[in-house]
């Protein structure tokens, strides 16, 4: 086998995409915990999880903290797990080191993606394929000059992923490492961009995305 006939095969359909789904923050401003928040006749963890899965991940890490023992019956399904973040206080930095630690090994990519930021499989699969497509370190959604979510990143910039933290800017060095290695999926819907964080804004996306 050549070395172009190797790359084709790594980067073709049985390419493997892990997901970690944060979801340990305490919610404060929405005043309730998020991953159980009603979305589309389910939770938004098991909407989340779901979704991911249809959408082409292999795999769904979710990193638990604040609350987690309320989460977890919710947290189901074949090739999704759980892990608890013990220092989930100290920033979002620390839940995705979390993640990583549960992820496969064999894994060609990682995906990530908060609880409080609800896609459709349609969203996840259109940034899965252009991956497997492109296979460039990073593969980001964009809105009219803006990023989204799902990431997804390379699994050789694990290392790099491994060493974030909250004084270092976190996942924007990662970023800033590799400007010149970013693969952009573009979206004329934005929620690529939702957020989830108040109760007024969760309201509005019901209204929108739920109706």
């Amino acid at each position: 086998m050549n070395d172009s006939e190797e790359t084709n095969m790594r980067r073709g359909p049985s390419a493997r995409v892990s997901a970690i789904l944060t979801a340990a923050g305490e919610s404060t401003r929405m005043g309730s915990p998020k991953p159980l928040l009603r979305w589309h006749g389910v939770t938004l963890v098991e909407y989340q999880t779901r979704c991911l899965l249809e959408g082409g991940v292999s795999e769904v890490v979710v990193v638990l903290g604040h609350r987690a023992e309320d989460v977890i019956p919710f947290v189901k399904g074949p090739n999704v797990r759980y892990v608890v973040n013990s220092r989930y206080r100290e920033g979002k930095t620390t839940s995705i080191k979390t993640g990583l630690a549960a992820v496969s090994l064999d894994a060609d990519a990682i995906a990530l993606l908060a609880v409080d930021q609800p896609r459709t499989a349609d969203v996840v699969s259109r940034v899965v394929t252009s991956y497997i497509e492109n296979d460039t370190a990073i593969t980001s959604p964009r809105y009219q000059g803006h990023g989204g979510h799902p990431l997804i990143f390379s699994a050789r910039l694990r290392p790099e992923l491994e060493s974030i933290s909250e004084e270092n800017q976190g996942l924007r060095q990662v970023f800033q490492n590799h400007l010149d290695e970013i693969t952009e999926v573009f979206f004329d819907d934005p929620i690529i961009r939702l957020d989830l964080n108040t109760p007024e804004a969760y309201a509005e996306a019901q209204l929108f995305y739920n109706s």
